[in-house]
């Protein structure tokens, strides 16, 4: 049996037939052997196709200020693995981690699990074991035959729907939103966080029989000079500081956020209970790699970024920002929409410092492959290529002038590699 955690989790990458692979008999199936422990008695998951990360990290902060003793279960991680399992804010630790592998790999005996359902499962045996008062958790991919699934959620979120991981979820937002619905149950809240959502979610939400609750119909954002306003169509309403988190999109996922609460009804969250924890949780929420600011001179922000609507969000702060100009430190991976997310960035980026990332990932883009895509998407950009993040990161920060900034983003392995680099 594996005795550290690092061999846990190298382990379950040989064990793996696929590193994904959809489907809830196998996770449901080993779950029940563990006595189908319920991660909480209030669950709230998580699905979206940007957002979700963020999303859960203001409802963790916002039920932590409430007094609740909260879990929370997000991937992937950055720097450690532990990140993916927090309780209360604070990763849990190695031997929290290894003596529930040793459980799960029991249970599961001749049943196969991927490297996400290992992790799935440490998350609801851990919760459970700590008694949480509610657990929030993160969908991992889609929806309906994601892992966490296996627990019914009492307030499903869906942050919002747009084209990524088409090859398993499908070829449009209509097919996409439907994955995603599948997390919802019959007569229980769904928010819905995006204001214009696709029919194929809300047709799927409707057949589900789930309490609808859409952003900009049953609640909403109003912005103004000292913060935002959230409302509900009951008539209650919220004057709230603006979020800690950079991006403009971040007002949508905190508005996202305190509906799921609301949904929960009084006898969780009085009005006054949920301003005091809105409020906290605005101003108490970190979350790694969300336009975090990394500082130094240049200075340096970090995204996960990934696809063309996560660009789409990155050109909108950009468009607000007061920086001089913006050197971008980019790498994908070979299945995403490369072309999507450099056209949404265009010419707000001065020059390109291209990051291969095949030494990274099996699925990561060569910078040979990711140059001939953007000189296809901009002919006219500027860029220079590197074998890897670092040596991209080290051009830009050479390339730089007084005012400029850098802005690394294009997958999870950048984000990493660049936070290892400012780690202390």
């Amino acid at each position: 049996m594996p005795r550290t955690l690092a061999e846990w989790l190298s382990y379950q990458d040989r064990v793996n037939v696929h590193s994904i692979e959809l489907g809830l008999d196998r996770v449901r199936e080993v779950w029940q052997r563990m006595g189908a422990p319920r991660p909480a008695p209030r669950v709230i998951t998580v699905a979206g196709t940007n957002g979700k990360g963020s999303t859960v990290a203001l409802l963790g902060a916002m039920l932590k200020a409430a007094g609740w003793h909260v879990g929370a279960f997000t991937s992937p991680h950055l720097l450690a693995y532990n990140e993916r399992i927090g309780i209360d804010g604070v990763p849990v630790t190695d031997a929290a981690l290894i003596g529930s592998f040793e459980r799960i790999e029991a249970a599961r005996a001749e049943i196969p699990l991927t490297y996400f359902e290992f992790g799935a499962l440490a998350a609801v045996d851990l919760f459970a074991r700590a008694g949480v008062d509610v657990a929030v958790l993160e969908v991992g991919l889609g929806g309906r035959l994601d892992a966490v699934n296996i627990i019914d959620a009492d307030v499903a979120v869906i942050t919002t729907v747009d084209l990524d991981h088409t090859e398993w979820l499908g070829p449009d937002r209509d097919s996409i939103g439907r994955e995603k619905a599948g997390i919802a149950r019959r007569g229980r809240p769904a928010i819905v966080g995006q204001l214009d959502p696709p029919d194929g979610l809300l047709a799927a939400l409707a057949e589900r029989g789930a309490q609808v609750e859409r952003a900009g119909i049953d609640f909403s954002v109003e912005r103004h000079e000292d913060g935002w306003r959230w409302r509900h169509r009951d008539g209650s309403a919220m004057e709230l500081p603006d979020p800690y988190l950079a991006a403009p999109v971040q007002h949508a996922n905190a508005a996202a956020a305190i509906a799921a609460l609301h949904a929960l009804g009084d006898e969780a969250f009085s009005p006054s209970t949920l301003f005091a924890a809105a409020s906290a949780g605005l101003h108490d929420v970190r979350i790694a790699a969300r336009l975090q600011a990394l500082g130094g001179e240049p200075p340096v922000f970090v995204d996960v970024g990934h696809n063309p609507q996560a660009a789409r969000v990155l050109a909108e702060w950009l468009d607000a920002s007061t920086h001089g100009a913006v050197h971008a430190v980019y790498g994908a991976l070979a299945d995403k929409d490369v072309a999507g997310v450099i056209g949404a960035l265009g010419a707000r980026i001065a020059h390109w410092h291209l990051a291969g990332l095949e030494q990274a990932s099996p699925r990561g883009m060569d910078v040979a492959a990711l140059s001939e895509k953007l000189q296809s998407t901009l002919p006219q950009a500027s860029f220079d290529a590197h074998p890897d993040v670092a040596a991209a990161l080290a051009a830009a920060r050479r390339a730089t002038q007084p005012g400029d900034c850098i802005l690394a983003f294009g997958s999870f392995f950048v984000a990493s590699a660049v936070m290892a680099e400012h780690a202390p």
